[in-house]
């Protein structure tokens, strides 16, 4: 996989884009990123993440194209139109299942996956497209290794969610899955800037080697994105590798929390339903100021913002214009255009703000030595926000930002799908066991837990535990169990897996644990009776949970990526787990 060519997508919920590498992986040639908005007179690094269908829900563009496309529509072709924007915030802190919908900005709702495998589809062609025509050769989708970034902090089930939409847009196939890495922003992001020498910062300088030429250097990454903020703390081991000291933290006060403010702000103004008649009838139209505002947002100082003739015409309907502003503060009306000041655009920061220094500050006070806070992400673009962690933070660690700081997460993503072991060690985000039976004592299991094979009584539903939360699991780290079966004519295995965010558990039906996962290993030849073992290996260390499952007699397997996605699969097969630890195990040595 090493030498192989690589595309890193980096899905935000803002902004989305793409950089690659068709070199070996002894050129260290920066990736080369996409530039989007030419037809705009624009040449950005990413493209609005928005998508837009018609009316019979068929895909009709993305980004830049769908968002202007939508902008131009009149009143009622906009309605029938199906316009999404942010939508990957549908996945954020959500239980998920493939028949989640998602609501477009005309109130109608759709199929989440469908939008995500479109939106995935689309970027996937448009990546091939650039690089065959730059190259002057054909290149298909397995010709590469494809990394897709997700926050660390979303539940597995939205992991899981985007690798699925991933396979049905083409990206990977049936046997090639491996060819798809799924990449955790802030690490990405942490691939990128170790590299970094002192001049690629903007912000207070380091010392003049880059991170990684310092191991023992502890830091915190913080992605700031338009949906999530994203934290990870990692620690540089000799060689360059990272360890992570934390398991991922953050929550969902990411930059559109600031642009809500502003929207918040303009109904206050725009009373009386001004501002609701204005959104119903020209939606396209307020997603003009909004996009406005998110260039505005970068600054730190007074700002205007223009009024379209549209919400002129019915504000105008119920008062004078001038009057609107009468009643609230930090705002004017100047001939046609709405002034707001720099202390009030500041207001409109303030919850997103106090909420990462909350969660800056829970690690800051943890027995780490943290040296620097690494700001990224398009919201770290923001002037505000970066003199406002510069203020709270900079006597206790330096506070860098890359240049270009939107850049960092999907260059780091190429690097990271090249060399995927570049992060040693993480935290497990979940206590993980498997279900299994015991030999029944009635001094410490429960009495309806008992069931009977013929000879001998067992405990049903022990919650084995195989990985605790926030213990350190090293990237190609496989943990190994043995099993027998509990009756000698069993003919399969059961294999179900649990997580909890507690850190011991005697039953899976406790409450607080869920099921994940569960598959079976055929165990045909029976001869052994009860002394046939199944070996399960676990990989825990990578960004997503592989298990497989080998009967030792006839070799037959069973395999699973951990699948979140499906609800309520744990069957009683019979009325027990037909798996039951290996007699070493029950005294705790493995």
């Amino acid at each position: 996989m090493g030498d192989s060519y690589i595309i890193a997508i980096d899905f935000g919920t803002a902004y989305s884009g793409y950089a690659y590498t068709v070199t070996s992986k002894e050129d260290q040639i920066d990736p080369v990123l996409k530039s989007w908005g030419k037809e705009l007179g624009l040449e950005t690094p990413k493209t609005p993440t928005c998508i837009l269908f018609n009316e019979e829900e068929e895909f009709l563009n993305f980004g830049y194209e769908a968002k202007t496309a939508y902008i131009n529509m009149r009143g009622e072709e906009a309605k029938n139109h199906y316009f999404f924007e942010a939508f990957k915030m549908a996945l954020y802190g959500a239980k998920l299942n493939k028949d989640v919908t998602i609501t477009a900005a005309n109130g109608k709702s759709m199929n989440a996956l469908k939008v995500f495998t479109s939106a995935l589809s689309y970027l996937k062609e448009n990546a091939l497209t650039t690089i065959s025509t730059k190259a002057g050769k054909t290149f298909i989708a397995s010709d590469f290794t494809w990394v897709l970034t997700v926050p660390a902090i979303w539940d597995p089930s939205a992991k899981q969610f985007m690798r699925e939409a991933a396979t049905r847009a083409g990206i990977v196939t049936k046997g090639t899955e491996d060819k798809l890495v799924i990449a955790l922003e802030p690490e990405a992001a942490s691939v990128w800037c170790k590299k970094l020498p002192a001049e690629g910062f903007v912000t207070q300088n380091h010392d003049k080697d880059s991170l990684e030429q310092t191991p023992g250097t502890q830091y915190i990454v913080v992605d700031c994105g338009g949906g999530t903020i994203d934290i990870t703390v990692h620690e540089v081991l000799d060689g360059g590798a990272l360890k992570e000291l934390h398991k991922a933290s953050g929550n969902n006060m990411g930059g559109q929390t600031v642009d809500k403010k502003f929207k918040e702000f303009l109904r206050k103004i725009f009373c009386d339903g001004v501002w609701d008649e204005y959104e119903t009838k020209f939606p396209s139209e307020v997603q003009k100021m909004m996009y406005d505002f998110a260039v505005l947002k970068q600054e730190d100082e007074d700002v205007q913002i223009t009024c379209t003739f549209n919400l002129g015409e019915i504000a105008q309907r119920k008062k004078d214009m001038g009057k609107f502003f009468e009643t609230v503060q930090g705002a004017s009306w100047h001939g046609g255009s709405i002034k707001i000041t720099k202390e009030k655009m500041k207001s409109f920061f303030d919850e997103s703000l106090n909420g990462i220094s909350k969660s800056l500050r829970e690690i800051l006070n943890e027995d780490f030595n943290i040296q620097f806070i690494l700001l990224v992400g398009g919201y770290a673009e923001s002037k505000i926000l970066r003199f406002h962690i510069k203020s709270e933070f900079s006597h206790q660690c330096k506070v860098l930002c890359p240049f270009r700081a939107q850049e960092a997460i999907v260059k780091g993503a190429v690097q990271f799908g090249r060399n995927p072991e570049v992060v040693a060690s993480r935290k497990s985000a979940f206590t993980y066991g498997i279900a299994t039976c015991q030999s029944f004592d009635k001094s410490k299991h429960k009495a309806e837990k008992k069931f009977t094979t013929g000879e001998d009584d067992f405990c049903n539903d022990i919650f084995m535990k195989l990985v605790e939360i926030d213990e350190g699991v090293d990237w190609n780290e496989t943990k190994e169990h043995i099993f027998n079966p509990v009756s000698a004519d069993q003919t399969a295995m059961n294999l179900r897996f649990y997580r909890t965010e507690r850190k011991n558990a005697k039953y899976v039906d406790e409450w607080g644990i869920e099921d994940v996962a569960s598959f079976f290993v055929n165990m045909p030849d029976t001869t052994q009776g009860v002394k046939r073992e199944v070996r399960l290996e676990i990989r825990f260390g990578s960004t997503e949970i592989t298990a497989t499952a080998t009967d030792l007699v006839s070799g037959s397997t069973g395999s699973i990526k951990i699948d979140f996605l499906t609800k309520g699969k744990t069957s009683k097969i019979q009325h027990h787990p037909l798996l039951l630890p290996d007699r070493k195990m029950l005294d705790g040595s493995d």
